[in-house]
């Protein structure tokens, strides 16, 4: 049964569970459970916890290469898709999205991985879209130099065009399973996708029938032009990095605009800023925290975007004041230790959430498309057939 939240317009709440929280030095803290970077049950543990906050949704972060900056010495990550996969069956209510890159990647192998999960969870799996322009990542494959960050880009919007596609080659009732006449499908409800584009080239169908959400929602990360264009065409919710209200505004707003210029409806795009945290029960432990995180690794956490160093009622205070003027749709929380910071969001800010009636006390349904309001899409075939 549906408890939809009492606000015409809810706050959305995600996580990242990547490594062992935001901050480069999180790995070495006492209680990060370092040691189980690698193992499955912790991050299970950490998906009841974000569950247990009806937050909408755990991101998982993936790159062909090591982590992607020199700010840290963690090194190491497993297969993000894979991940999401085994955790899918064993959590209820919150999406899961790991990050798949398209660069060095064909498109029918994200969109069955991604089917999959959908399969799997019920209808709770998002693709964050990934690409790369790294010579690192290029030299894994040798199939060529790096591409730059437009061309990479570039590439990537054509692979959510395949992707999509071959979501939809399966019409939702494709499956006929006809015992009398031996027909398991109705061959007429499979599509060939014809895609005959710049990088790829796919017949189609999919092997895998259309996820139920029809449509998995897509995660994209805004941090360049070709980026704001390809999230404003095709993302379902967009991740921006903001240090103020206003610019946060407008960049929803902008946003928004070239949704709607692109011939997409501008309210089906969510949009939520990266909010880094550090907590504490008073604001001089919280800044104690950072200021060993900072001794420990030796490098000035320096995010570029939203970054909370306090209690859990200033977070709330934070979270509130932006939404509530609408710079925002919500947040994905980046904790600096997921041990310490992922509790203090669960137990601490969403029942304050709860209280100002901008957060759900129930998910509203059980795919992620419903945590997120939006609508699932028609099958492109179904409605020319």
């Amino acid at each position: 049964m549906a408890h939809p939240t009492s606000s015409p317009r809810p706050l959305h709440l995600g996580v990242d569970l990547s490594d062992a929280g935001a901050h480069p030095a999180a790995w070495r803290t006492h209680g990060s459970q370092a040691q189980r970077l690698f193992d499955a049950e912790r991050l299970q543990h950490l998906v009841d916890t974000a569950q247990r906050g009806t937050l909408d949704l755990v991101v998982i972060d993936d790159s062909f290469s090591l982590q992607p900056t020199r700010s840290t010495t963690l090194r190491g990550r497993l297969d993000a898709a894979l991940v999401a996969a085994r955790l899918a069956p064993r959590s209820r209510g919150i999406g899961l999205v790991p990050t798949v890159a398209t660069t060095h990647t064909e498109p029918f192998h994200v969109s069955k991985a991604i089917a999959t999960i959908d399969h799997v969870s019920g209808g709770r799996a998002g693709w964050q879209l990934g690409w790369s322009s790294d010579d690192a990542d290029a030299g894994h494959f040798g199939r060529g130099a790096a591409l730059s960050e437009a061309a990479a880009v570039a590439e990537a919007e054509e692979a959510v065009e395949v992707v999509s596609a071959l979501w939809d080659s399966w019409e939702d009732d494709a499956e006929i399973r006809d015992r009398e006449t031996h027909r398991y499908v109705d061959r007429a409800k499979l599509h060939y996708v014809e895609h005959d584009g710049v990088h790829f080239a796919v017949k189609g169908p999919s092997i895998t029938p259309r996820p139920p959400q029809g449509q998995p929602p897509i995660v994209v990360r805004v941090g360049s032009d070709e980026s704001f264009g390809l999230a404003a065409r095709h993302a379902d919710l967009v991740r921006i990095s903001a240090t103020s209200r206003d610019e946060a505004l407008d960049l929803r707003l902008r946003l928004r605009a070239a949704a709607a210029a692109a011939g997409r409806e501008p309210g089906d795009l969510r949009v939520l800023v990266d909010a880094f945290v550090v907590t504490g029960p008073d604001q001089a432990s919280a800044r104690a925290r950072l200021d060993l995180l900072t001794e420990l690794e030796g490098v000035r956490w320096d995010t570029d975007s939203l970054t909370h160093v306090g209690t859990a009622r200033e977070l709330t205070d934070t979270f509130l004041s932006w939404w509530e003027i609408g710079a925002v749709d919500g947040f994905v929380v980046r904790p600096s230790s997921l041990h310490t910071d992922l509790d203090v969001l669960v137990d601490g800010v969403v029942p304050m959430l709860r209280t100002a009636r901008a957060f759900r006390e129930h998910y509203n349904g059980p795919t992620l498309r419903d945590q997120l309001g939006l609508r699932n899409p028609a099958n492109r075939y179904a409605a020319i057939a």
